[in-house]
């Protein structure tokens, strides 16, 4: 591992925080607002499952904060906290599986070109979220003019007609497709936080090394 610059000493506290910035938590607050949308729509509001789908998309952004803050002074907990986010992700993603299994709804398959189209669609919000599915739902999605194959039809916009548990089950999908591109950017993010613990240790290292440090520079 490099030494710290001696005209630049490391610092006992490195920067830390700035979370507002990571790809990572950025997603994750989609999947939240998205999720407390949908929850509204199609879960009955004094139900446990309601309440469990929208703390899990609350604990994934939360603690993806937490996490950066404590980093300052735990990579541990910077590292504990990440996890736990991951988790509470992959407990909303079989939470929206259940919905459409139990509905008798269809899961995308993993080379679904629709999930492809909302990736590319790259939505910053809710409401855009929600405008995509409403392109779905009439057929006006932009894919060379291809008809929703969910609708099964390739009748005209003005006429496709779809039933409301069709929308729920696009609605649902484009959820799990925000949701799995949350926990792939929580994976990569985890196993560098992995890597860097390894490799500079923990607040117990780093006060030995500016110690270290200072007391070579005095």
């Amino acid at each position: 591992m490099t030494r710290p610059s001696r005209i630049h000493p490391e610092p006992l506290i490195p920067k830390h925080g700035g979370y507002r910035k990571l790809k990572s938590f950025q997603v994750a607050q989609l999947v939240y607002d998205v999720t407390v949308r949908f929850c509204d729509r199609y879960i009955d509001r004094f139900s446990r499952t309601h309440d469990q789908m929208v703390q899990a998309a609350r604990s994934g952004v939360q603690n993806i904060a937490e996490g950066s803050q404590a980093s300052g002074t735990s990579k541990k907990s910077e590292l504990k906290l990440t996890n736990v986010a991951r988790a509470s992700l992959e407990e909303l993603r079989l939470d929206y599986e259940d919905f459409l299994r139990q509905r008798g709804l269809s899961l995308w398959e993993r080379q679904d070109p629709r999930r492809q189209d909302l990736i590319d669609r790259r939505p910053k919000t809710a409401d855009d979220v929600a405008a995509w599915v409403r392109e779905r739902y009439s057929g006006r999605s932009g894919l060379g003019g291809r008809s929703d194959p969910s609708a099964g039809s390739t009748t005209s916009t003005s006429s496709t007609r779809i039933s409301p548990s069709s929308y729920s089950e696009t609605a649902a999908n484009a959820a799990l497709v925000l949701i799995a591109a949350a926990c792939g950017l929580l994976d990569r993010q985890i196993a560098s936080q992995a890597r860097a613990f390894e490799e500079e240790g923990g607040f117990t290292e780093r006060l030995y090394r500016v110690r270290t440090e200072r007391r070579d520079l005095a």
